[in-house]
């Protein structure tokens, strides 16, 4: 399971999977994510999963992240060396993708509603869960 466990640590921010040396907390999101225990990711739990990770984002809690809580969000990812820079520059991508109306800000049901085409790309039989193959073929990609 460490192996598409690896996967998960980039589904909420739909970057690509996380680093080597992160097997263990990548594991435990996997775990995290997977609310009903069933070995797959269906995309309502990822969804929930984004939502409470934008709750952790808004600091000043008045549910939208502005530029700057989104530029503090990757600096923090970058501190942590998690995900390659890389991945950094495809999250600032997906953030104005997830500003659906167009404010500069992006509110938690923009960010928890959010998929990226990564995942739905992953996705192969359309039934918006990642199964274990399915989570597999992200992880080599």
């Amino acid at each position: 399971m460490n192996k598409i466990a690896m996967a998960c640590a980039g589904l909420l921010l739909g970057a690509s999977s996380a680093s080597a040396t992160d097997r263990t907390g990548a594991q435990e999101l996997f775990q995290g994510i997977d609310t009903n225990r069933d070995r797959m990711l269906q995309f309502g739990e990822i969804q929930a999963a984004r939502a409470q990770m934008f709750d952790r984002m808004d600091a000043n809690r008045n549910g939208l992240l502005d530029p700057d809580e989104v530029r503090t969000a990757v600096e923090q990812v970058k501190a942590r060396r998690d995900f390659q820079s890389a991945q950094v520059a495809g999250f600032k991508a997906q953030a104005s993708r997830m500003d659906s109306n167009g404010d500069r800000k992006i509110s938690r049901d923009e960010f928890a509603g959010f998929i990226p085409d990564r995942l739905l790309r992953a996705d192969k039989n359309g039934d918006r869960t990642l199964s274990l193959s399915e989570l597999r073929t992200l992880r080599r990609q």
